[in-house]
């Protein structure tokens, strides 16, 4: 549920695509270190879709056991907010040939993603994985739209209901190559995939004959974090994106630093640690008044999401799903972060007339003061204009980093 709500937010904004090529005025943050790769915020590989405040990463997937038999894969989507490697099949190469995985009665393993308004479907593989100088040997990853894979059972792409999903199986829909999950969580689903699913929600993994069929799966098997299964640095990320002008910029660059308080370049400083809930990966958001108890740190969502009596854009127009304050922009405003261990940081943060912005620099593509509502009052989304312009830690659960055991972010 966690990484369906994360993922959702890839969907929310029906915005200008940008372009690609130098990222100018966006300035670079990357780090020296062979723990470090670098991130890009540019307009992404689809044409005319929505190329605002996505960051991109690269990886290295190779065949099981193979150093030569590898592939280079940009424009990975950083998210936060989910756990686990998800690549295009019509980006990878076929002569990858990544095994199938299977389950304990070998049988082939595939899964559903059923967000708010898009499904993902794909089988499970088997892949070796470099990000930096981490790897990751063997792991299980998704590969979504994948030809080999049968048709989407009905209640992943509710084909039955009156408003059946389209499906997030490609370039052209994600206007990514793929989502590299680097959230909190070890595996994708955890304990809430080792037992059927409550009244309501739907299986996550399937096996397939005739028909598909949802299965309880372990945690081994499920898709992986892949920073989780790195020799070293092996307990979390550093991201740093570099501060953005009110007006915007075109792009820009920053570093995802393997590790926390492993080396000397992904040292916690005076950061706060903010512990999240362990099962959900919650944590709380106090904003004009209100306790938002599910509130999420999610890179892969393009702007600050929250309800507000704020103004809000012509659905029609390129802005739609933003804030357009008008001529009261920018809106300075502050909200305070709550862990689970009563630690807080209070955030300032802005909100720009979203058609102003995209009207006056079409051709950008990061902007740190998107925001729009969320539709849900017990939530805060701090998507990627939370990162402009501070590092944020992302601690895997149970694992020791820098003096404190994860699930936490600190910043």
């Amino acid at each position: 549920m966690y990484t369906a709500r994360a993922l959702a937010a890839l969907a929310t904004l029906g915005l200008l695509a940008g372009c690609g090529g130098d990222l100018g005025s966006g300035g670079a943050t990357t780090l020296p270190g062979s723990n470090v790769a670098a991130i890009t915020v540019d307009g992404g590989p689809a044409a005319a879709v929505n190329g605002i405040n996505a960051a991109y990463v690269s990886v290295t997937v190779c065949q099981p056991g193979s150093s030569t038999n590898c592939q280079v894969i940009d424009h990975v989507l950083l998210d936060t907010g989910s756990t686990g490697l998800r690549l295009l099949a019509s980006v990878a190469n076929s002569s990858l040939a990544l095994p199938q995985e299977m389950d304990t009665a070998s049988q082939p393993l595939f899964e559903c993603l059923d967000f708010a308004d898009s499904y993902a479907w794909g089988s499970v593989r088997l892949a070796d994985v470099q990000i930096a100088d981490g790897k990751a040997m063997n792991v299980p990853v998704q590969l979504l739209g994948d030809p080999a894979s049968p048709t989407a059972p009905n209640e992943c792409s509710r084909a039955l209901t009156a408003s059946p999903l389209p499906a997030a199986n490609s370039v052209a829909a994600l206007n990514a190559n793929g989502i590299l999950g680097v959230g909190v969580f070890r595996e994708d689903c955890g304990v809430g995939c080792t037992t059927p699913p409550i009244a309501g929600d739907i299986y996550q993994y399937y096996v397939c004959a005739a028909t598909c069929t949802g299965e309880t799966l372990g945690t081994a098997l499920q898709v992986q974090n892949v920073v989780y299964h790195f020799a070293t640095n092996n307990n979390g990320v550093v991201i740093e994106l570099p501060a953005i002008a009110a007006s915007g910029a075109f792009g820009a660059r920053g570093s995802l630093v393997l590790g926390i308080g492993t080396q000397g370049n992904n040292s916690l400083g005076g950061a706060t640690v903010l512990p999240v809930d362990p099962a959900t990966g919650f944590l709380t958001t106090v904003y004009n008044g209100q306790t938002l108890a599910h509130s999420f740190i999610d890179s892969a969502s393009r702007g600050l999401y929250f309800d507000d009596a704020i103004p809000v854009c012509n659905a029609s127009s390129v802005a739609g799903g933003l804030y357009c304050p008008g001529a009261a922009a920018p809106l300075a405003l502050t909200a305070s972060v709550q862990g689970t261990n009563g630690a807080s940081m209070q955030i300032a943060f802005s909100v720009g007339d979203g058609l102003t912005l995209l009207q006056a620099q079409p051709t950008y593509n990061a902007f740190g003061n998107f925001a729009g509502p969320l539709g849900d009052a017990t939530s805060f989304d701090w998507g990627l204009p939370f990162f402009y312009g501070r590092s944020v830690y992302v601690a895997i659960e149970g694992q020791p980093a820098a003096g404190s055991t994860g699930p936490y972010f600190a910043f």
